[in-house]
């Protein structure tokens, strides 16, 4: 059994519940997967890292940049030496006028908020800046930085304002493959990835317990994550999904095998043959033992 994800608001890592920014140095250490409710740019300065977001493994030198959208589940790995900066913020304080839940994040048009590009396809692009370009990231940073501590008189709106000019760099140095990507489709593309580990993970222990935390670690998602996009998917719970695999495969060990029927509801996840008669029932409406010898009646 994994160990649960940790999900972290603002104001369990931060001073302030929209806005937070901090420059660190790292001893080695590897984080545990977690997610976050709002969103995170890390810029590394110095050394090297790595960083898991989703299902890609990201290699961080200086002038690399990592996106992580709310939710989604990521782990960091720092090394001695290695610098970075640290950019926590809540969706309002980016996009006040932007109703939309944060796990649906990914439907949002370029058009309507073209700076969330690079959260949107950070598992397909390695971010980097240099020159000119990496020169004005780390402005930015320390502006965003002083105006944090200072809290004055329009602070808000100068740190939002260089927030924007930062992600729209990236977006402008990137443009030609955001775009090809946004016009691929790639965040289908990734749904479809993700939920095909999901499919794969529960046919694969269909003999086993299996918990939404465990087949959202296999997947690299978070259990929130995998429970909307099944949702959306699919239109299925996740219990309703496993109920569906174990049935399938109990008919296919019905119709292909000579298994005993307490034999197939063992190898289906059921322990108790009694009980998994009854699910089959309901399923099928009928018993496994009439699907075996009849198959399945024209009216179903």
């Amino acid at each position: 059994m994994i160990p649960a994800v940790k999900t972290y608001s603002m104001l369990e890592r931060l001073k302030r519940p929209d806005f937070g920014i901090h420059d660190a140095r790292a001893l080695s250490s590897v984080e545990r997967l977690h997610r976050h409710e709002y969103f995170q740019v890390q810029l590394h300065v110095e050394g090297k890292a790595e960083h898991q977001v989703g299902a890609r493994m990201l290699s961080l030198v200086p002038g690399s940049l990592c996106f992580v959208l709310p939710y989604r589940l990521h782990r960091a790995g720092r090394f001695p030496g290695s610098r970075f900066v640290v950019i926590n913020f809540e969706q309002r304080f980016l996009r006040p006028t932007l109703d939309v839940d944060p796990l649906d994040i990914e439907d949002v048009p370029l058009d309507l908020a073209p700076e969330l590009a690079p959260f949107l396809f950070q598992e397909y692009i390695d971010f980097r800046l240099d020159g000119d370009d990496y020169e004005l990231a780390q402005r930015l940073c320390r502006v965003m930085a002083e105006e944090d501590a200072r809290r004055g008189f329009c602070s808000v709106e100068i740190i939002h304002a260089q927030l924007i000019v930062l992600l729209t760099t990236v977006c402008r140095r990137y443009e030609d493959k955001l775009l090809e990507l946004a016009a691929g489709q790639a965040q289908i593309r990734s749904r479809r990835e993700a939920l095909s580990r999901v499919l794969r993970y529960v046919r694969d222990n269909v003999q086993k317990r299996i918990t939404l935390a465990d087949a959202a670690e296999a997947a690299h998602l978070s259990a929130d994550y995998l429970t909307h996009l099944l949702k959306k998917e699919t239109g299925k719970t996740f219990t309703e999904l496993v109920t569906a695999r174990r049935m399938e495969k109990a008919r296919e060990l019905l119709t292909q095998t000579q298994l005993r029927i307490a034999e197939i509801a063992e190898a289906v996840g059921f322990e108790d043959e009694a009980y998994f008669a009854r699910r089959f029932r309901q399923y099928f409406h009928r018993s496994p033992r009439d699907y075996r010898n009849h198959g399945v009646s024209s009216d179903l």
